[in-house]
């Protein structure tokens, strides 16, 4: 379909920790979110969406650079995106669209911690190279540009982000989980309710007789938790692109830090969905399954009372804490569905909807009970991996469609900056779909999948790392410095149950499969910086 040359606006929405399977367009049986589902009502929806990393800080770089995280160098969280890396953004304000940023980033570390990775101590006798010498590419990441979504920073009433950031013109952050986040919004909270402070966090949650790991009633209500802000002031930056009269495109990304744990909806979406609404997953109750070694370890780390159950990575879960888990998200999902129809209406209110490009989609999932795990981490399982994306063009609508090609979030920025008829910059890895919407292009072979975890005590070189390919029937993946790995024909086993690794009658689809790995990885290798001379 033939698209106006005009140069579109954009309204990408995000959200956290958020499978593609939790909508109602993508088939949930019990959530509804017709807010959501009206953008896929009138554009493309992608059933096969994968993230590039399972994990925020690696996922949301990969979105914003268009590059695979051993590229960009987000290859864990912890690690904060380089200023000299280009972002699509960049493109976009240099080309002259008003670029604005409301709610989440985590571009950059937020929690103050210290790494769990620590350098390795060197032998008797030898001298250790000076901190400027310790790392084989010099970088600046300790300095203070990287400080802009730390607690520390936000303590000052007059703490705000720098701007440009990573492309960005217009920033109102919202920096956290839950109801313990701060930035922007924490000004925006303490001026309309001055005794915030003292409703936040777990410790002032209100009574409940859930069990699940993380879960909390937030006495935050829900017009004052940060949702409802990110819908406010996504709902203002709109009207004031309306009142410049003007119509020079913008880009606005609306990320809201929810489905994330913990799981505390606000309000009335606290109860809004029952825990015996939900099915007890299919693992509870498959006999037949092996969990993985590095499964089996987490299911064995909460057997043994030894699981960070206050922590970020995947955890062991009960039948209960799984169901209870899944309503919980549904009702922090229904908030968010209600503010993007708050985001919506001020679009339309603006009198830009004809000339904007409205997109959704998500940094990763979170396992909900699926192989009795909660949360995300090293397992590639679908429920953490695949992702919705939705893309409706108001130029070029397309009622409801599906498409069932390959894509990843790598995409993303190639197919804005193709749709805003701008030529992307060397090095970007992914590729437009708008040849995918049109039905011109049968999108990607396989997704490439990486995941890099610093581990407490060991040196940086030591975490865990694993990477996987995943194709129109299969899934495999391999774990660094271990023999086992995981190879799972999605068609016949799409609850990834029976483990085809050692399988004898499959062994020719493993090594084929490790061959394309093998090239998938040759190709993701950096091409920049491009050659200056012969040599």
């Amino acid at each position: 379909m033939t698209r106006a040359s005009k140069r579109p606006s954009f309204v990408l929405f995000i959200t956290d920790q958020h499978r593609a399977d939790y909508l109602g367009c993508y088939g949930h049986p019990v959530l509804r979110t017709p807010h959501i589902d009206s953008i896929a009502a009138r554009g493309t929806a992608f059933d096969r969406f994968y993230v590039n990393s399972p994990v925020c800080m690696p996922n949301r770089a990969s979105l914003m650079t268009g590059r695979m995280p051993s590229v960009h160098g987000v290859r864990s969280n912890g690690i904060p995106l380089s200023r000299q890396a280009v972002t699509f953004t960049e493109l976009l304000r240099a080309a002259g669209y008003r670029t604005a940023l409301i709610g989440k980033s985590h571009l950059q570390n937020f929690t103050g911690n210290p790494p769990l990775a620590k350098p390795r101590v060197p032998p008797e006798g030898y001298r250790s190279p000076p901190p400027s010498l310790a790392q084989a590419v010099r970088n600046d990441l300790d300095s203070a540009d990287y400080d802009q979504e730390q607690p520390g920073f936000w303590q000052r009433d007059d703490a705000h982000v720098e701007t440009p950031y990573y492309g960005f013109d217009h920033v109102e952050l919202v920096r956290g989980h839950g109801d313990t986040v701060n930035g922007d919004y924490m000004h925006w909270l303490l001026a309309r309710e001055p005794k915030a402070a003292d409703m936040l966090g777990p410790e002032n949650s209100l009574p409940h007789d859930y069990i699940c790991p993380q879960a909390h009633r937030t006495a935050i209500p829900a017009e004052l938790y940060s949702t409802a802000y990110i819908a406010e002031r996504a709902a203002a930056y709109l009207a004031e692109q309306a009142a410049r009269d003007d119509d020079t495109p913008f880009f606005l990304m609306v990320s809201f830090p929810d489905p994330h744990h913990p799981f505390n909806p606000p309000g009335k979406y606290w109860d809004m969905y029952k825990p015996a609404q939900f099915p007890v997953p299919e693992a509870f109750s498959r006999n037949d399954w092996t969990p993985p070694p590095h499964v089996q370890e987490v299911i064995d780390a909460r057997d043994r009372g030894t699981a960070n159950l206050k922590g970020m990575r995947s955890i062991a879960t009960t039948p209960r804490e799984a169901q209870e888990a899944q309503a919980l998200t549904c009702g922090m999902i229904a908030c968010i569905d209600d503010a993007v129809g708050v985001v919506l209406g001020a679009l339309d209110d603006s009198g830009r909807t004809d000339d904007t490009v409205v997109t959704f989609t998500t940094d990763h999932g979170d396992h909900l009970g699926d192989h009795r795990l909660l949360l995300k981490g090293a397992e590639q399982y679908q429920s953490i991996v695949r992702v919705p994306f939705i893309w409706h063009d108001p130029q070029a609508p397309r009622g409801g469609a599906r498409s069932g090609a390959l894509a990843s979030t790598l995409d993303i920025p190639a197919t804005i900056l193709d749709r805003a008829q701008l030529t992307p910059y060397y090095g970007l890895q992914g590729r437009s779909l708008l040849p995918v919407i049109d039905g011109k292009d049968n999108g990607r072979e396989a997704a490439f999948i990486q995941y890099d975890h610093q581990l407490a005590g060991l040196p940086p070189d030591m975490g865990l790392r694993v990477h996987s390919l995943v194709d129109a029937r299969w899934r495999i993946s391999v774990v660094l410095g271990r023999d086992d790995g995981e190879l799972y024909d999605l068609a016949a086993d799409p609850g990834e149950f029976n483990n085809l690794w050692t399988s004898q009658a499959h062994a020719g689809v493993r090594a084929e499969l490790m061959e394309r790995l093998a090239r998938i990885e040759m190709a993701h290798v950096d091409r920049v910086p491009i050659p200056t001379q012969q040599a």
